[in-house]
């Protein structure tokens, strides 16, 4: 199938899982990650109607921005982000979802008050406490959201997260869930850059379930693109 057939399939899916959950089609993004993707199939997405592109490299990232690959869409960055790395992505991007350390967050904090801007960020929570994994533990999140509240330059939109990789629909609702529980819990928080609209979870293989369980944001590659080929060195 085409790109554009994948979007509206994709579309369709996630229209018929909000209304599942009795939620409006409209509350819920989606984001195609386009790792390993050059500009002429990332314009094919967006023409086809993502909202949004996420680039998991900073080096194609720069490439792609250069090429103006990202016309007409916002472009996130949602893979793991080195503090050396830091200058090359805040302000190029609308919203940072992989904001997983403390050295991080002031990393991006710095750089935004340097260039004077406010740099829309989520905080990546380990919500499998997975070894391999980085983010945040749940029980880290409050001490994060009050260091994140002094800093300059950075707005917590909200939270993200990969699950563990599962096997079965519904394997990762138990996770979606305590995410989702999380996200409420924050809109108690009363701090002047912090809130959370976006909950940024759901992959190729468990979006459905993801926005059953309130995901705002749902990041697609392999349904939209088809398999990566990682035999294939890609600039």
């Amino acid at each position: 199938m085409s790109i554009t057939e994948n979007v509206l399939r994709i579309r369709a899916e996630m229209e018929k899982a909000a209304i599942t959950a009795g939620r409006d089609p409209k509350e819920i993004r989606l984001c195609a990650a386009t790792k390993m993707n050059n500009a002429a199939t990332v314009r094919e997405a967006i023409a086809a109607g993502v909202d949004c592109c996420g680039e998991n490299r900073v080096q194609e990232l720069t490439q792609k921005l250069s090429e103006n690959a990202y016309e007409g869409a916002e472009v996130h960055f949602i893979g793991h982000l080195q503090t050396n790395k830091v200058r090359q992505v805040v302000g190029k991007v609308s919203l940072i979802h992989s904001i997983d350390s403390l050295r991080l967050l002031e990393a991006v904090s710095k750089e935004a008050a340097r260039q004077g801007i406010t740099q829309d960020i989520l905080l990546e929570i380990n919500i499998g406490n997975e070894d391999s994994k980085s983010g945040f533990s749940p029980e880290e999140l409050p001490s994060i959201l009050e260091a994140a509240s002094h800093l300059p330059g950075i707005f917590v939109r909200g939270l993200m997260a990969i699950p563990p990789i599962c096997q079965n629909s519904g394997d990762n609702n138990k996770f979606f869930q305590k995410m989702y529980q999380l996200s409420v819990d924050i809109t108690t928080k009363k701090y002047d850059n912090v809130c959370s609209t976006v909950l940024s979870m759901g992959m190729s293989a468990d979006y459905r379930d993801a926005i059953l369980c309130g995901s705002t944001m749902v990041r697609i590659g392999t349904d939209i693109f088809g398999a990566r080929n990682y035999a294939v060195t890609k600039p």
